[in-house]
């Protein structure tokens, strides 16, 4: 009888690979990961001072999953740009990447109900993951999903920020016609 062992990736592995998944066409971000010590860590390497400053803002420093720790880095010079809103934050750090399509800003940042929808392209993305529910060992999702799970820095802990995916052109069936 043969020896078989299914390998499944750990949860910081998929973290990983999300992440990866996210910035993976941005031109100007290069990930580097290293699995090999205690430590497993993920570098954002980028030459862009405003982009990094961006990215400082919105991805957390490390994420916990029990007895080990994923540290999230990004190598580059931060520019001591002060984002004046939400939505210019995002545009910075996802300027370039063909995921991103837009940011909304709806209401004033000093009002307490402001939001900004940060935007991505309409898309399924793939990345293999071992994952056992998909005959191709793949995770399939959207850009708007791996944001949720990616994006948790400063400034989106503060509160107000949403993630969307682009609609199609054209009618989507709205109710009776109530929506503007």
């Amino acid at each position: 009888m043969a020896d078989v062992r299914l390998k499944i990736l750990s949860p910081w592995a998929i973290y990983i690979k999300k992440v990866e998944a996210l910035f993976d066409g941005d031109p100007m971000i290069a990930c580097n990961v290293d699995c090999t010590g205690e430590t497993p860590y993920i570098i954002l390497s980028c030459n862009d001072g405003d982009k990094v400053a961006a990215l400082l803002q919105i991805l957390p420093g490390e994420i916990d999953f029990g007895n080990i720790k994923l540290k999230i880095g990004i190598d580059g010079i931060p520019s001591n740009r002060a984002f004046t809103t939400k939505k210019e934050l995002f545009e910075t750090a996802f300027k370039g990447n063909p995921a991103f399509a837009y940011a909304v800003a709806v209401g004033d940042e000093t009002w307490w109900m402001s939001s900004t929808y940060v935007v991505f392209k309409n898309y399924v993305v793939q990345f293999f993951a071992d994952n056992l529910n998909d005959c191709h060992g793949v995770i399939s999702t959207l850009y708007e999903t791996l944001a949720q799970e990616i994006l948790t820095g400063s400034a989106v802990a503060e509160g107000g920020v949403f993630f969307n995916t682009d609609v199609e052109h054209g009618n989507l069936g709205k109710p009776l016609g109530e929506w503007p």
